[in-house]
């Protein structure tokens, strides 16, 4: 079971004057917002500056960035586990894992923003709480309005290849399945629904929904539940399995065609056209209470980003390391400390 604890609610009064969201920032012990605002009082903004000027050169960081946070959150918390490369067993990392590889995007923005970091305030603000805020900076580059970041996490030591496999969602899971593996994290239904709206920007590759497009049953060659035009579409672009060669050269293909840089309720309007790309996507409407949520969310883009909001917020609280002994600071996200590194994070007063 998750072991965090959900103790408060702080005032949004404390996000920055270019945030616009009316959403308090959920906090579990040991995490606030404002956490480095004595001990590093430039952190979120060193961060946010990165992360505009990558997505003002790469209009893919955003998904890139929330899909690392994802990733990372979902396999052992949100303790930077995902970033690291190197560590004391030397075992496969979950950067490793087939389900991350070479699908990961925005990696050196994240590694930027902690050597900017870095740099201003030395052994103070970890890996985990630097992806949690580039991953806001992310949604507000893509359209969000924003929210606020509770931090004080501590970045973990450990990270196994091993221990990717059944914690994140399969491109064909269906909504069951999706809403068993939130609910094991202390997630709702309605978290999977809404952070499912990710998918309004970024993409796949061919290989993540290929069997949608080619054999797929006995009885059509294609799922008949796509649009075919939209199937048509598809097809063009993504060549049959056996001709796909090697995987990190397949096509990507765009989560929504229509607005693949906003973050916006786009997405759900693609479902419930038939034009969802995975097929994890097209189970959100095949359940009639997913498919309730996803029709709110098709008529209310302010409705999607206040709850995009609220769900990253959770999303950020799974099983966070906090408090002196819980992991450590590292110097380096790829790498956990060597023994001269190891210090305890600087507390602020409260006072």
């Amino acid at each position: 079971m998750p072991r965090f604890l959900l103790v408060f609610l702080a005032a949004l009064t404390t996000v920055a004057s270019s945030w616009h969201a009316a959403v308090d920032a959920k906090v579990v012990d040991g995490l606030r917002v404002g956490f480095y605002d004595r001990t590093c009082p430039e952190a979120e903004s060193t961060v946010r500056e990165i992360v505009n000027t990558d997505t003002h050169n790469d209009a893919t960081i955003p998904a890139g960035i929330i899909r690392i946070f994802f990733h990372d959150c979902f396999v052992k918390g949100c303790d930077a586990s995902i970033l690291l490369e190197q560590t004391p067993t030397a075992a496969e990392t979950e950067k490793e894992s087939s389900a991350n590889g070479f699908t990961l995007n925005g990696l050196s923005t994240i590694e930027a923003a902690k050597s900017a970091v870095e740099t201003l305030c030395p052994r103070t603000v970890s890996c985990a709480d630097i992806l949690a805020f580039a991953a806001r900076d992310a949604a507000v580059a893509a359209g969000h309005p924003g929210y606020a970041v509770a931090a004080g996490r501590r970045d973990g030591r450990a990270s196994l290849k091993s221990d990717v496999p059944g914690n994140l969602p399969g491109p064909s899971q269906s909504a069951p399945n999706l809403t068993r593996l939130f609910v094991a994290k202390g997630m709702t239904q309605e978290d999977m629904v809404v952070l499912s709206g990710a998918h309004s920007i970024g993409g796949a590759h061919c290989f993540m929904f290929s069997d949608r497009l080619y054999n797929f049953s006995a009885g059509a060659d294609v799922d008949p539940a796509l649009d075919p035009a939209y199937a048509g579409q598809l097809r063009g672009v993504c060549p049959p399995p056996a001709r796909a060669g090697d995987p990190q050269s397949a096509p990507k293909v765009a989560f929504d065609a229509r607005t693949e840089q906003r973050l916006d309720g786009s997405y759900y309007r693609e479902l419930l056209a038939r034009r969802g790309l995975l097929g994890s996507d097209h189970a959100l409407v095949e359940e009639p209470a997913t498919r309730a949520m996803v029709e709110q969310m098709a008529k209310d883009d302010a409705l999607f980003h206040r709850r995009f909001a609220e769900a990253m917020q959770r999303l950020g609280m799974v099983d966070v390391l906090v408090g002196e002994g819980q992991g450590e600071i590292r110097r380096d996200c790829r790498a956990v400390n060597g023994p001269q590194q190891e210090v305890l994070q600087s507390f602020p007063s409260l006072f």
